[in-house]
C-alpha cells in the first residue's frame, strides 16, 4: 500500500474553502492519511505555497505525529506535537494568504512517514524549513496533497 494523505474540505488540485484562509478563520483543514510503510514510528506535515512572490513560502510544519495516528482534526492544537516556525513567523497553521489578483497559488501538503518516532536536536523555535531538512534523512516515504487559493 503507497502512503496518501486527503482532506473532506477539499479534493486534489482544487480550491481551498475561505474559512482555512489566513483572512477567512485560519482553521487547519481535516486531514487523513493511510497506507503508512512498514517501520515508520512518525510522520511529519508540511505546508508549503512554491508560488510565493518571494519564493518558497512555507505555512505550517509539524512532526513528532505518533504513527499510530491517521488524522488530524479540522482545527485541531498540534501543541503536543513538535512544530517548526512557519514563514509567518508563527508556531501554528497559518493558511492560504496569496497576493491579490497574483493567480491561483498552489498549497502542497507534504506528509513523510519516518523512521524516527522523534526528530532530535532542533531548536524549539526551529523554521519550517530547517524542520523538513532535519527529518529529510529519516523519510520512508512521502505523500501530497495540492490544494489552490486566490485572492481576486
Amino acid at each position: 500500500m503507497t502512503l496518501s494523505i486527503k482532506s473532506p474540505a477539499f479534493d486534489q488540485n482544487t480550491r481551498i474553502p475561505d474559512k482555512f484562509a489566513k483572512d477567512g478563520s485560519n482553521l487547519s483543514p481535516e486531514l487523513r492519511w493511510s497506507g503508512a510503510p512498514e517501520g515508520t514510528r512518525s510522520f511529519a506535515l508540511m505546508i508549503e505555497d512554491p508560488d510565493a512572490p518571494s519564493g518558497m513560502f512555507r505555512h505550517w510544519a509539524v512532526y513528532d505525529i505518533p504513527a499510530d495516528r491517521t488524522s488530524l482534526a479540522e482545527g485541531q492544537s498540534v501543541a503536543e506535537f513538535g512544530r517548526g516556525a512557519n514563514d509567518f513567523g508563527n508556531m501554528r497553521y497559518d493558511g492560504p494568504q496569496p497576493p491579490r489578483q497574483d493567480g491561483p497559488h498552489h498549497y502542497h501538503f507534504r506528509l513523510a512517514a519516518l523512521d524516527t518516532d522523534q526528530v532530535r536536536g532542533l531548536p524549539d523555535d526551529a523554521s519550517a524549513a530547517s524542520v523538513w531538512d532535519k527529518i529529510r534523512p529519516h523519510v520512508l516515504e512521502e505523500a501530497e496533497l495540492v490544494g489552490t487559493y486566490e485572492i481576486k
